[in-house]
Protein backbone atom coordinates (compact mmCIF):
# COMPACT_ATOMS: atom_id res chain seq x y z
CA UNK A 1 0.00 0.00 0.00
CA UNK A 2 1.29 3.81 -1.01
CA UNK A 3 1.40 6.64 1.59
CA UNK A 4 -1.82 7.21 3.37
CA UNK A 5 -3.01 10.46 4.86
CA UNK A 6 -4.28 9.72 8.57
CA UNK A 7 -6.36 12.55 11.26
CA UNK A 8 -6.88 12.10 14.68
CA UNK A 9 -8.88 14.64 16.77
CA UNK A 10 -8.56 16.40 20.04
CA UNK A 11 -12.35 17.80 20.64
CA UNK A 12 -15.39 18.29 23.08
CA UNK A 13 -19.06 16.26 22.54
CA UNK A 14 -21.34 16.10 25.13
CA UNK A 15 -25.00 15.03 24.98
CA UNK A 16 -26.06 17.72 22.31
CA UNK A 17 -26.63 14.86 19.44
CA UNK A 18 -26.95 17.25 16.75
CA UNK A 19 -23.78 19.70 17.96
CA UNK A 20 -21.69 16.23 17.84
CA UNK A 21 -22.81 15.77 13.89
CA UNK A 22 -21.99 19.07 13.40
CA UNK A 23 -18.07 18.69 15.01
CA UNK A 24 -17.80 15.13 13.03
CA UNK A 25 -18.72 16.99 9.82
CA UNK A 26 -16.35 19.99 10.46
CA UNK A 27 -13.42 17.41 11.32
CA UNK A 28 -14.44 15.27 8.19
CA UNK A 29 -14.13 18.55 6.45
CA UNK A 30 -10.70 18.90 7.56
CA UNK A 31 -9.53 15.44 7.24
CA UNK A 32 -10.45 15.45 3.68
CA UNK A 33 -8.80 19.07 3.34
CA UNK A 34 -5.34 17.42 4.87
CA UNK A 35 -5.99 14.57 2.33
CA UNK A 36 -6.40 12.04 4.93
CA UNK A 37 -8.12 8.62 4.20
CA UNK A 38 -8.36 7.91 7.91
CA UNK A 39 -10.10 10.01 10.94
CA UNK A 40 -10.22 8.97 14.29
CA UNK A 41 -12.56 10.39 16.57
CA UNK A 42 -12.58 10.29 20.21
CA UNK A 43 -14.59 7.85 22.78
CA UNK A 44 -18.03 8.46 23.26
CA UNK A 45 -18.29 11.59 21.01
CA UNK A 46 -22.09 10.44 20.12
CA UNK A 47 -23.60 11.30 23.07
CA UNK A 48 -21.00 12.24 25.63
CA UNK A 49 -19.08 10.28 28.23
CA UNK A 50 -20.07 9.60 31.91
CA UNK A 51 -20.44 13.06 33.46
CA UNK A 52 -17.89 11.53 36.23
CA UNK A 53 -16.12 8.30 37.31
CA UNK A 54 -15.74 7.00 40.59
CA UNK A 55 -17.94 3.82 42.82
CA UNK A 56 -18.88 3.50 45.90
CA UNK A 57 -21.82 2.75 48.16
CA UNK A 58 -25.25 4.43 46.35
CA UNK A 59 -28.96 4.65 47.14
CA UNK A 60 -31.44 3.46 44.94
CA UNK A 61 -32.45 7.15 44.51
CA UNK A 62 -28.98 7.67 43.69
CA UNK A 63 -28.50 4.80 40.88
CA UNK A 64 -31.67 6.04 39.62
CA UNK A 65 -30.59 9.51 39.06
CA UNK A 66 -27.34 8.38 37.56
CA UNK A 67 -28.82 5.81 35.01
CA UNK A 68 -31.08 8.67 33.88
CA UNK A 69 -27.43 10.50 32.63
CA UNK A 70 -26.22 8.07 30.74
CA UNK A 71 -25.29 9.08 27.21
CA UNK A 72 -28.39 7.57 24.95
CA UNK A 73 -27.57 3.78 23.74
CA UNK A 74 -27.44 3.64 19.96
CA UNK A 75 -28.05 0.30 17.81
CA UNK A 76 -25.51 -0.39 15.30
CA UNK A 77 -27.50 -0.71 12.14
CA UNK A 78 -29.64 2.61 13.83
CA UNK A 79 -30.10 5.90 12.20
CA UNK A 80 -27.47 7.79 14.49
CA UNK A 81 -24.50 5.61 12.91
CA UNK A 82 -26.01 5.31 9.41
CA UNK A 83 -25.93 9.50 9.47
CA UNK A 84 -22.12 9.20 9.76
CA UNK A 85 -21.88 6.69 7.21
CA UNK A 86 -23.26 8.64 4.75
CA UNK A 87 -21.26 12.03 5.91
CA UNK A 88 -18.15 9.32 5.23
CA UNK A 89 -18.36 8.38 1.41
CA UNK A 90 -14.38 6.60 0.61
CA UNK A 91 -12.98 8.26 4.15
CA UNK A 92 -12.56 5.78 7.49
CA UNK A 93 -14.01 7.24 10.14
CA UNK A 94 -13.44 5.55 13.61
CA UNK A 95 -15.43 6.78 16.18
CA UNK A 96 -16.94 5.78 19.89
CA UNK A 97 -20.63 5.67 21.53
CA UNK A 98 -22.61 4.04 23.75
CA UNK A 99 -23.90 0.68 22.11
CA UNK A 100 -27.28 -0.87 22.84
CA UNK A 101 -27.82 -4.26 23.50
CA UNK A 102 -31.42 -5.50 24.90
CA UNK A 103 -31.22 -4.29 28.54
CA UNK A 104 -27.16 -3.68 28.46
CA UNK A 105 -24.77 -0.71 27.45
CA UNK A 106 -21.81 -0.73 26.58
CA UNK A 107 -18.73 1.33 25.72
CA UNK A 108 -18.21 0.42 21.96
CA UNK A 109 -16.84 1.74 19.28
CA UNK A 110 -16.99 0.91 15.19
CA UNK A 111 -15.07 1.94 12.43
CA UNK A 112 -16.99 2.84 8.70
CA UNK A 113 -16.93 4.18 5.95
CA UNK A 114 -19.46 5.09 3.02
CA UNK A 115 -20.12 1.31 2.03
CA UNK A 116 -21.16 0.61 6.20
CA UNK A 117 -20.00 -0.71 9.18
CA UNK A 118 -16.24 -2.39 8.78
CA UNK A 119 -15.61 -3.18 12.34
CA UNK A 120 -16.71 -2.86 15.99
CA UNK A 121 -15.58 -3.40 19.35
CA UNK A 122 -16.79 -3.67 22.96
CA UNK A 123 -14.37 -1.72 25.52
CA UNK A 124 -12.89 -4.60 28.07
CA UNK A 125 -11.37 -3.00 30.65
CA UNK A 126 -13.65 -0.46 32.82
CA UNK A 127 -11.65 2.01 35.29
CA UNK A 128 -13.17 3.87 38.90
CA UNK A 129 -16.65 2.53 38.66
CA UNK A 130 -17.36 2.74 34.74
CA UNK A 131 -18.70 -1.28 35.28
CA UNK A 132 -21.55 0.63 37.01
CA UNK A 133 -23.03 2.27 34.17
CA UNK A 134 -21.79 -0.20 31.26
CA UNK A 135 -21.61 -4.19 30.74
CA UNK A 136 -17.62 -5.27 29.90
CA UNK A 137 -16.65 -6.44 26.60
CA UNK A 138 -14.68 -9.71 25.85
CA UNK A 139 -13.01 -9.70 22.28
CA UNK A 140 -10.31 -7.68 20.31
CA UNK A 141 -10.05 -8.65 16.84
CA UNK A 142 -8.42 -7.27 14.23
CA UNK A 143 -10.21 -5.97 10.78
CA UNK A 144 -9.61 -5.46 7.30
CA UNK A 145 -10.33 -2.19 5.95
CA UNK A 146 -9.63 0.20 2.81
CA UNK A 147 -6.43 1.60 4.78
CA UNK A 148 -5.17 -1.89 6.04
CA UNK A 149 -5.90 -4.24 8.90
CA UNK A 150 -6.70 -2.02 11.91
CA UNK A 151 -7.88 -2.80 15.77
CA UNK A 152 -9.39 -0.67 18.27
CA UNK A 153 -9.13 -0.04 21.74
CA UNK A 154 -10.70 2.47 24.13
CA UNK A 155 -9.38 4.48 27.08
CA UNK A 156 -8.20 2.50 29.95
CA UNK A 157 -7.89 -0.86 27.08
CA UNK A 158 -4.40 0.91 26.51
CA UNK A 159 -3.09 0.23 30.16
CA UNK A 160 -2.87 -3.18 29.25
CA UNK A 161 -0.11 -4.75 26.97
CA UNK A 162 -1.72 -7.69 26.53
CA UNK A 163 -4.85 -5.79 24.89
CA UNK A 164 -2.38 -4.25 21.87
CA UNK A 165 -0.77 -7.27 21.56
CA UNK A 166 -3.89 -9.63 20.73
CA UNK A 167 -4.57 -6.96 18.46
CA UNK A 168 -0.87 -6.87 16.93
CA UNK A 169 -0.54 -10.25 16.72
CA UNK A 170 -3.58 -10.74 14.64
CA UNK A 171 -2.39 -8.99 12.06
CA UNK A 172 -3.38 -5.08 12.71
CA UNK A 173 -0.85 -2.74 11.02
CA UNK A 174 -2.86 0.17 12.81
CA UNK A 175 -4.44 0.59 16.06
CA UNK A 176 -6.49 3.52 16.66
CA UNK A 177 -7.19 4.24 20.62
CA UNK A 178 -10.02 6.21 21.32
CA UNK A 179 -10.25 7.90 24.91
CA UNK A 180 -12.14 10.11 27.26
CA UNK A 181 -9.17 10.39 29.12
CA UNK A 182 -9.11 13.05 31.95
CA UNK A 183 -6.44 14.66 33.86
CA UNK A 184 -6.04 13.67 37.42
CA UNK A 185 -8.25 13.56 39.98
CA UNK A 186 -6.23 14.66 42.94
CA UNK A 187 -3.03 16.72 43.65
CA UNK A 188 -3.78 18.30 40.40
CA UNK A 189 -0.43 19.94 38.30
CA UNK A 190 -0.20 23.81 37.62
CA UNK A 191 -0.67 23.16 34.14
CA UNK A 192 -1.86 20.36 32.16
CA UNK A 193 1.23 19.33 30.44
CA UNK A 194 2.64 18.58 33.28
CA UNK A 195 -0.21 16.63 34.47
CA UNK A 196 0.52 12.85 35.79
CA UNK A 197 -2.20 11.46 34.19
CA UNK A 198 -1.62 13.30 30.84
CA UNK A 199 2.08 11.78 30.89
CA UNK A 200 0.51 8.53 31.85
CA UNK A 201 -1.88 8.89 28.62
CA UNK A 202 1.28 9.85 26.44
CA UNK A 203 3.82 7.19 27.84
CA UNK A 204 0.94 4.54 27.24
CA UNK A 205 0.67 5.61 23.52
CA UNK A 206 4.18 5.72 22.31
CA UNK A 207 5.11 1.64 24.69
CA UNK A 208 1.89 0.15 22.92
CA UNK A 209 3.38 1.57 19.20
CA UNK A 210 6.86 0.80 20.36
CA UNK A 211 6.59 -2.89 21.77
CA UNK A 212 3.92 -3.73 18.80
CA UNK A 213 5.67 -2.22 15.93
CA UNK A 214 2.63 -0.47 14.79
CA UNK A 215 1.08 2.83 14.04
CA UNK A 216 -0.75 3.87 16.79
CA UNK A 217 -3.65 6.78 16.72
CA UNK A 218 -4.60 7.61 19.40
CA UNK A 219 -7.62 10.39 19.93
CA UNK A 220 -9.25 12.08 22.96
CA UNK A 221 -11.77 13.96 24.39
CA UNK A 222 -11.28 17.76 25.04
CA UNK A 223 -12.43 20.86 26.92
CA UNK A 224 -15.02 19.59 30.11
CA UNK A 225 -18.10 17.29 30.87
CA UNK A 226 -19.25 16.55 34.74
CA UNK A 227 -16.58 16.71 36.61
CA UNK A 228 -14.20 15.72 34.12
CA UNK A 229 -11.24 17.61 32.26
CA UNK A 230 -10.24 15.89 29.31
CA UNK A 231 -6.37 16.21 28.38
CA UNK A 232 -6.70 16.47 24.53
CA UNK A 233 -3.18 15.04 23.45
CA UNK A 234 -4.53 13.72 20.44
CA UNK A 235 -1.51 12.24 18.25
CA UNK A 236 0.09 9.48 15.69
CA UNK A 237 2.79 7.54 16.56
CA UNK A 238 4.14 5.58 14.18
CA UNK A 239 5.73 1.82 14.56
CA UNK A 240 9.14 3.03 16.00
CA UNK A 241 7.74 4.95 18.75
CA UNK A 242 8.53 8.27 17.41
CA UNK A 243 4.90 11.22 17.10
CA UNK A 244 4.47 12.15 13.82
CA UNK A 245 1.30 14.41 14.75
CA UNK A 246 0.00 15.65 18.38
CA UNK A 247 -2.75 18.37 19.54
CA UNK A 248 -0.47 18.48 22.78
CA UNK A 249 -3.08 20.00 25.21
CA UNK A 250 -5.12 21.70 23.24
CA UNK A 251 -8.46 20.73 20.97
CA UNK A 252 -7.79 20.05 17.45
CA UNK A 253 -6.86 17.52 14.51
CA UNK A 254 -3.60 16.86 13.97
CA UNK A 255 -2.37 14.94 10.42
CA UNK A 256 0.06 13.37 8.81
CA UNK A 257 1.10 10.97 5.50
CA UNK A 258 2.99 7.46 6.29
CA UNK A 259 3.17 4.75 4.43
CA UNK A 260 2.03 2.11 6.85
CA UNK A 261 3.97 -1.18 5.12
CA UNK A 262 7.21 0.79 4.34
CA UNK A 263 7.07 2.25 7.86
CA UNK A 264 6.37 -1.44 9.45
CA UNK A 265 9.27 -3.32 6.78
CA UNK A 266 11.94 -1.05 8.04
CA UNK A 267 11.43 -0.64 11.70
CA UNK A 268 10.99 -5.23 11.87
CA UNK A 269 13.32 -5.69 9.25
CA UNK A 270 15.99 -3.81 11.59
CA UNK A 271 17.32 -6.00 14.17
CA UNK A 272 14.36 -5.85 15.91
CA UNK A 273 11.17 -7.23 15.28
CA UNK A 274 9.17 -7.64 18.50
CA UNK A 275 6.21 -10.01 18.09
CA UNK A 276 8.40 -12.58 15.72
CA UNK A 277 11.16 -12.75 18.54
CA UNK A 278 8.54 -13.17 21.54
CA UNK A 279 8.97 -16.95 23.60
CA UNK A 280 5.78 -17.24 24.82
CA UNK A 281 6.76 -20.69 26.55
CA UNK A 282 8.63 -18.57 29.32
CA UNK A 283 6.58 -16.02 30.34
CA UNK A 284 4.29 -18.07 32.74
CA UNK A 285 0.84 -17.92 33.75
CA UNK A 286 0.54 -14.49 32.29
CA UNK A 287 -2.69 -14.68 30.54
CA UNK A 288 -4.07 -17.09 33.67
CA UNK A 289 -6.69 -16.49 35.49
CA UNK A 290 -6.46 -13.18 37.70
CA UNK A 291 -5.36 -13.73 40.88
CA UNK A 292 -4.79 -10.22 42.68
CA UNK A 293 -7.47 -9.65 45.39
CA UNK A 294 -5.46 -6.68 46.58
CA UNK A 295 -2.48 -4.41 45.48
CA UNK A 296 0.06 -6.88 45.83
CA UNK A 297 0.19 -10.41 45.01
CA UNK A 298 1.28 -13.25 48.03
CA UNK A 299 3.53 -15.72 47.39
CA UNK A 300 1.27 -18.28 47.62
CA UNK A 301 -1.58 -16.10 45.02
CA UNK A 302 1.32 -16.05 42.25
CA UNK A 303 0.75 -18.32 39.38
CA UNK A 304 3.13 -21.56 40.08
CA UNK A 305 5.54 -20.63 37.14
CA UNK A 306 6.17 -17.52 38.71
CA UNK A 307 7.38 -18.88 41.59
CA UNK A 308 9.33 -21.61 40.86
CA UNK A 309 13.25 -21.42 41.70
CA UNK A 310 15.75 -20.36 38.51
CA UNK A 311 18.12 -22.44 37.66
CA UNK A 312 20.92 -20.46 38.33
CA UNK A 313 19.28 -19.92 42.13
Amino acid sequence: MSEIGISVAAAEFGRNMEESYNTIGNLVGQARTAGSSLLVLPEACLGGYLPSLGGGDESAEERERRLRRLPPALDLDGPELRRVIDMAGDLVITLGFCEADGPDRYNAAVTLHGDGILGSYRKVHQPLGENLCYAAGDTFAAFDTPVGRMGMQICYDKAFPEAARTLALDGAEIITSLSAWPTARTAPAESMAMDRWKQRFDIYDRARATENQVVWVASNQAGTFGSLRFVCSAKIVGPGGNVLADTGIEPGLASAKIDVQAELTAIRSGGMYNLRDRRPEVYGDVVEPNLVTGNLLSPQQRPASVRKTPAHA
